[in-house]
């Protein structure tokens, strides 16, 4: 399946401040309001259900109580690379793996003992002020910042490797009210016994952190930027995981890993919205090499958790699996071909045990020409957020949905990639056409849900099973890196994605409980919910010497579909009154393009200093509905390394 790996010089220049902004920069990747989306293949759920697994070190981040991911607490400041599959991959990494995964592989020590120490702050540009007669913005004149800091220090001592970092992090916000204090830390270990192959350690990662967070708007005028009545809310949240393992490599070839992980996520606020879950994750996995040509992967996985929440309510479940892969090559060809079994359970209630398969094919058919192929099937057990959810946020009602049934998928691919070497010049180029078929797929739907709390209260959101959906499209990628002169080097990286996402059948609860009028949505087709038909990604790095600068693009063409509730679906009002999304969209009737300027220069051997501006151009644009993004920022940032 296609595959995309982001390195950590790019995170660091960019000065990414959170792993979300960091991948929204991989081609067919988008977060929506903190929901990672590959290829379309989520819409937007407020974050609870996520159908892209997020891994570190191969082992899952998603929280116990949302199945959700939480950005801020990856560490950015140790990184190895970022890779992303795009695709079914429930095989080896499970039911949340339905749309793909984005694997973080943090670094352990070299040889040579490593420290990097980056400091930076920004400074948020005023909101543009447009004089076009139909549609103006008014923002106050608010002048705000952010600073932090980023240390990693690695190194060998004897048998033991050692990697430590952490991150501190102020952000006064750029929208009325809203703040953001947090601390991580994080360490790697790894002892490396006299027996050759045997070795174990442990890793741990925590985080506190405070915030005031913004969710609605108040309209899309003259306070865009300005919250919403009741819709600021303080939290503090403290996030760890501890993850201990143990493995052995054999002189014939073969590996027994045992890996284990407690992942706690402790949520307070001043909502009466407390949760508190744990995650207790064990895995075995025993591989086998034959020959050098034949590999075997099996392994055993079992998830235990625990939530108790005043949003929720209490609750425990279980996760159950065996897995088995195996990888061939033969001549020119690597072929590959696994199945999974799994069984979920919530409470008393527990699902059948659910089989899936994937197969792929790989043909070397000239020098640096690859053809490949494949099929994987996928499957999702719903979250204890999106089952037992009930609350109201900002006046908007979220109901829950204890009967809600798992959605299944299947992922199909044919691709090419043709790399390329021409003087000093060396790239590939890579094409992919894609599909993907959703059984049952869920999604978070606006309609009346209740009968005895009032006109308005009782209508809201609520995780529910729509229908069969199908995703195709096609995916342009592209690296080139060389020499425009002896001293000029320039790197080239980016892609292209189109989208067609499609609802191909309908509940006929679903039709029922929306009515005929709006379950098609703002726009009146059959196209998804709160995707994208196009999204462009790009980079272009150039360096001469001791100086280097940099642009980054995003695009993403108009966001077609949204619930019609937000331009008027109940009784022709919008819901909820005088936010003007409606207007929004009329007026902003456009994609969205953002264009990040950078440049370093490096002092000495080990001090850089350099100047980031992003969205140069102070464009002004919502992403989900009353969600306006960010203005310009200037950032200052100096990278120190020993």
């Amino acid at each position: 399946i296609s595959m995309e790996v982001l390195k950590p010089k790019l995170i660091e220049s960019r000065n990414s401040t959170s792993m979300e902004e960091a991948v929204d920069y991989i081609p067919g990747v988008n977060v929506l309001d903190g929901q990672a989306n590959i290829r379309g293949g989520s819409g937007w759920s407020y974050g609870a259900g996520s159908r892209v697994q997020v891994l570190v070190d191969d082992l899952p981040q998603l929280t116990a109580d949302a199945n959700d991911i939480k950005w801020n607490f990856l560490p950015l400041e140790n990184l190895e690379q970022v890779e992303v599959l795009k695709g079914a991959s429930s095989v080896l990494f499970g039911s949340s793996a339905l749309n793909g995964v984005i694997n973080i592989r943090t670094a352990y020590p070299r040889d040579t003992p490593i420290t990097k120490i980056n400091c930076f702050m920004g400074f948020y540009d005023n909101a543009f002020i447009t004089t076009d007669k139909k549609y103006s913005l008014d923002y106050q004149d608010k002048q705000s910042f952010y600073n932090g800091i980023n240390f990693f220090h690695s190194r060998k001592i004897k048998r033991l490797d050692l990697a430590a970092g952490g991150n501190f992090f102020n952000d006064k916000g750029y929208r009325q009210g809203e703040n953001e204090k947090r601390g991580r830390l994080n360490i790697n270990t790894r002892y490396n016994f006299a027996v050759p192959g045997l070795s174990a350690g442990v890793n741990i990662n925590s985080m506190i952190a405070k915030a005031t967070l913004f969710f609605l708007w108040k309209n899309d005028t003259s306070g865009a930027y300005l919250p919403a009545s009741n819709t600021l809310s303080d939290s503090k949240t403290n996030r760890t995981n501890i993850d201990p393992f143990i493995t052995y490599l054999s002189p014939g070839g073969s590996s027994h890993k045992i890996r284990a992980r407690w992942f706690n996520t402790t949520n307070e606020n001043n909502t009466n919205q407390n949760s508190k879950g744990n995650l207790f994750y064990t895995e075995y996995q025993y591989q086998k090499i034959f020959n050098n040509s034949f590999t075997l992967t099996t392994g055993l996985v079992n998830i235990y958790s625990t939530v108790k929440s005043e949003l929720y309510q209490d609750h425990d479940g279980n996760q159950r699996a065996g897995y088995v892969q195996t990888d061939l090559r033969w001549k020119r060809f690597a072929f590959s071909a696994g199945a999974r079994a799994e069984q979920n359970r919530v409470d008393d209630v527990k699902d059948k045990w659910t089989p899936v398969f994937r197969t792929g094919l790989n043909y070397h058919a000239l020098k640096e020409t690859y053809i490949r192929a494949s099929a994987g099937q996928a499957y999702r057990f719903p979250s204890i957020a999106e089952r037992f959810i009930s609350t109201s946020v900002s006046g908007v009602n979220i109901f829950s949905n204890p009967d809600l049934q798992p959605e299944n998928g299947l992922s199909l691919e044919v691709g090419i990639k043709q790399g390329f070497l021409l003087d000093t010049w060396r790239g590939f180029v890579d094409v992919a056409i894609f599909e993907n078929d959703y059984e049952d797929m869920i999604e978070f739907v606006f309609a009346q849900w209740a009968t005895d709390r009032g006109f308005f209260l009782n209508n809201g959101f609520k995780s529910i099973t729509v229908g069969n959906t199908r995703i195709r499209g096609c995916e342009f990628t592209l690296m080139v890196e060389g020499e425009l002169t002896n001293e000029i080097k320039i790197i080239i990286q980016g892609g292209y994605t189109y989208l067609d996402p499609r609802q191909i059948t309908y509940d006929s609860a679903y039709v029922k409980k929306i009515g005929p009028d709006n379950v098609l949505g703002s726009d009146s087709t059959d196209f998804l919910k709160y995707r994208y038909r196009h999204m462009v990604r790009g980079d272009i790095e150039i360096s001469r010497k001791k100086l280097s600068m940099g642009v980054s693009l995003r695009y993403t063409s108009r966001m077609e579909n949204i619930d019609k509730i937000f331009v008027g679906g109940l009784l022709d009002l919008a819901f909820p009154p005088g936010l003007g999304i409606g207007d929004y969209r009329k007026y902003h009737n456009h994609g969205d393009m953002i264009i990040d300027l950078r440049t370093s220069y490096t002092l000495a051997k080990n001090v850089q200093i350099s100047v980031i501006i992003k969205n140069v151009f102070n464009y002004i644009y919502m992403q989900r509905p009353g969600d306006m993004q960010p203005p310009r920022v200037f950032v200052l940032q100096g990278s120190f390394k020993f």
